[in-house]
């Protein structure tokens, strides 16, 4: 690899965990890497291992086109930008326009598994951005980011202090897989791209029901939790009495929903073939991340 390395979204936790594995991990020299990131002010630690950083603001295609000038292997971070204007859409159409534009070697993208087909409400999104990645005309590499462990500390330390873990995945199956096993997946693939178009999707390396997470969970904790399942529109109104806010509801609930119509219940050797690393346990990230799951 002799061209420059552009991460997008280098100040998030992923961007920058893949900046730290290509460094740290993969042996990919400071001189050879751009941190990009709306506000390169948050770049300062990359910056002073001598990564060079430009600023990489999606809403703005002039820091786009002169951002990826002279860049070989472009990384796009999926942004987080979930609202139901088709804003994510819209930004990552224009960093795949730009990137054509600028003539860059190879295109790289965050996508999530079973794009094509998929329950979530975002799925769209991405799908859309494979498909105009793949119409580019542009050498690409897809990575179908599965579930992160983190995910979990989103229902978790709630459910754990009540005991009771409502779910309407039933006994659908999901290999969690940790953000930062996916870092060092991808910054593998981008120290090392292939020579053809690829996708690969990166999962953790056993599935499970919502059940069989819980019974990890009361090891890790020692304390007690109960799946209860109900059906979606039990878990909206659940969510709504919470105080979850409305526009985010149908999106959570569509996380179950496609967990137990089975869309999600890949596993693959994609992850750790790329790493070069045995991939965290579920059971052993619980354990490390008691205090975060006691909320």
């Amino acid at each position: 690899m002799t061209g420059k390395i552009l991460v997008t979204g280098a100040s998030g936790h992923l961007g920058a965990r893949i900046l730290h594995h290509l460094l740290e991990s993969h042996g990919v020299a400071a001189a050879g890497l751009v941190a990009g990131s709306r506000d390169p002010a948050k770049l300062g630690e990359l910056a002073g291992k001598g990564v060079e950083t430009r600023r990489i603001d999606f809403d703005d295609p002039a820091s786009l086109t002169d951002g990826f000038s002279g860049i070989d292997l472009l990384l796009i971070v999926s942004t987080d930008a979930l609202d139901a204007q088709g804003t994510r859409l819209r930004q990552q159409l224009a960093a795949v326009e730009a990137a054509r534009q600028a003539g860059v070697g190879r295109i790289f993208y965050t996508s999530m598994p079973g794009a094509d087909d998929s329950l979530i409400t975002f799925a769209p999104d991405h799908l859309g951005t494979e498909q105009a990645i793949k119409a580019s005309g542009l050498a690409y590499t897809i990575f179908r980011n599965g579930w992160y462990m983190e995910n979990l500390f989103m229902a978790l330390p709630a459910a754990l202090a009540h005991g009771q873990w409502y779910s309407s995945a039933g006994q659908g199956r999901l290999a969690h897989i940790a953000r930062d096993d996916i870092a060092r997946a991808i910054a593998g693939g981008l120290a090392s791209p292939p020579a053809e178009n690829i996708t690969y999707t990166l999962t953790g390396d056993t599935a499970r029901t919502t059940d069989e997470i819980a019974a990890l969970v009361r090891a890790a904790t020692g304390k007690p939790l109960e799946v209860v399942h109900v059906d979606d529109a039990h878990l909206a109104k659940g969510m709504e009495a919470a105080g979850v806010p409305a526009p985010y509801i149908p999106t959570f609930v569509s996380f179950d929903a496609n967990t137990r119509e089975g869309k999600i219940a890949m596993v693959t050797d994609d992850a750790r073939t790329l790493s070069g690393a045995t991939l965290t346990s579920l059971a052993d990230f619980l354990k490390a991340n008691t205090a975060a799951l006691a909320g």
